[in-house]
């Protein structure tokens, strides 16, 4: 008789991870947009190798001190800068020259793991994240967005998100999705856009989106 095997296909984030790892090269730029526990930007400090430069932002002062600890314990703290402020402050505080070369975002949406499961990441701010984060992107870079529709908060912030997703230009952009399809409740999905090259972002709709939730209709 068989051995019995627990067997599964990666998660959301484990996908989040492949699609980067395809793509991102050692000496690239890139950013994690929600530091968390420091388990992705450890991650993409290892792919990016001690040439390139991570940029990590988590609103939490628990988080960028766990994150500061997971680096340190794996050597690579120098390549990585860590900012102490949400994601939708991406613009104004990664450096200039970042614009049109960074080669991955990662966001992984929701509350931080073992921590106030109240403090999560919000639409407005999500999408105002979104919006640089694909602005900043160079060619062929990719962001990968996980987001959590059966967390509280997380169904509306996951609407929205795959709105602007779904609105970008498909001239300039791919856009992929993968989630658990045969789950009763509702799974983690990974998003993940490609840019083709440097067109205009969002279609007409998108843009309206994020206006009229900063306007706060």
């Amino acid at each position: 008789m068989r051995p019995s095997v627990f067997i599964t296909l990666p998660t959301a984030v484990e996908w989040s991870h492949r699609f980067i790892q395809e793509r991102v090269q050692p000496g690239d730029w890139v950013v994690d947009t929600t530091a968390g526990n420091g388990h992705d930007t450890a991650f993409l400090a290892n792919v990016v190798g001690e040439q390139g430069r991570v940029f990590a932002f988590d609103v939490q002062a628990a988080a960028i001190a766990a994150t500061q600890a997971r680096l340190a314990v794996a050597g690579m703290q120098e390549r990585c800068e860590l900012y102490l402020a949400g994601h939708e402050a991406m613009h104004g505080l990664l450096p200039p020259e970042a614009r049109g070369k960074l080669a991955a975002v990662m966001m992984n949406l929701g509350y931080l793991p073992g921590q106030d499961k109240a403090c999560i990441t919000q639409t407005t701010t999500t999408l105002q994240a979104l919006s640089t984060a694909l602005d900043w992107l160079q060619p062929g870079g990719i962001a990968t967005i996980v987001v959590y529709p059966g967390h509280t908060g997380g169904d509306d912030e996951a609407k929205q998100v795959i709105a602007m997703l779904e609105a970008l230009n498909s001239e300039a952009w791919e856009v992929q999705q993968v989630r658990a399809a045969n789950r009763r409740r509702k799974a983690p999905e990974c998003w993940v856009g490609l840019k083709k090259h440097c067109q205009t972002l969002l279609e007409g709709d998108a843009m309206k989106q994020i206006g009229r939730l900063e306007g706060g209709q």
